[in-house]
């Protein structure tokens, strides 16, 4: 059986992790029997969230579980894609995964309102009296990390706005197909689709979700996909404003 660790619902998603969500709708794409249970980088074979331990044999990062799952299993979730349009999935993944992503962080973890709200609960756990220096540590690392990144080193309004230049591109190759390669999903909509959910999430105010909006398409596509794989959180986006 194959168990699925992940952080479990937050911010009014399924999971914080953009990650671990895309993780879940392979793995739902996939047919394959699965449990999810709720696991902290700790314990992780590469320190970072999601990992999966299918019978003794435990894998971290997205990209390689799902290597795993369609090599073992004999499973190809994107079978009804073209040799071009592989490379065009990596391709759109790695956008989504290596700045989109950077932007969405930024967003939740360096504002420090949003950082109050949201990530610095990651720390309730922590002993009191060391619970404030574990949030300013946490929110040290995630700088760190941004600035070493690249996109760290922009102010908060030209990161949002290289965010949205990602969103445009993402608006413009989806524009009015169901999913991003037409009407049979394929594994980077399970990427594209963890990154918008995660940046329209009502939970955070932020500039990048504001601009989100406005790509109608995009906010129809996510509604489309938690509709379909997270019916429980299928709120329209505009639900709570």
């Amino acid at each position: 059986m194959i168990t699925l660790y992940g952080f479990g619902p937050a911010f009014e998603l399924p999971d914080p992790s953009p990650f671990v969500m895309k993780t879940d709708v392979q793995l739902k794409m996939s047919g394959l029997p699965y449990r999810f249970e709720r696991g902290g980088p700790q314990a992780a074979p590469k320190g970072k969230i999601p990992f999966v331990d299918d019978d003794g044999v435990r894998i971290g990062d997205s990209t390689f579980i799902r290597d795993h799952i369609e090599e073992k299993y004999g499973i190809d979730l994107d079978r009804a894609l073209s040799p071009d349009d592989r490379a065009r999935a990596w391709a759109i993944e790695r956008m989504l995964e290596d700045h989109l992503y950077f932007a969405l962080i930024h967003a939740r973890w360096l504002n420090d309102a949003n950082f109050a709200k949201g990530p610095a609960h990651f720390f309730d756990g922590v002993p009191e009296e060391h619970r404030a220096q574990a949030r300013r540590d946490g929110q040290a690392r995630v700088r760190a990390t941004l600035h070493g990144q690249g996109l760290g080193r922009h102010s908060a309004e030209e990161i949002a706005d290289l965010g949205q230049r990602t969103l445009r591109a993402l608006s413009r190759i989806l524009g009015e197909k169901a999913f991003l390669f037409g009407n049979i999903l394929s594994s980077v909509d399970a990427t594209a689709f963890a990154m918008v959910a995660g940046v329209l999430t009502p939970f955070f105010e932020t500039t990048l979700r504001t601009r989100a909006l406005n790509y109608e398409n995009l906010v129809a596509y996510s509604e489309r996909m938690m509709q379909r794989f997270y019916p429980d959180f299928a709120v329209p986006a505009l639900a709570a404003e």
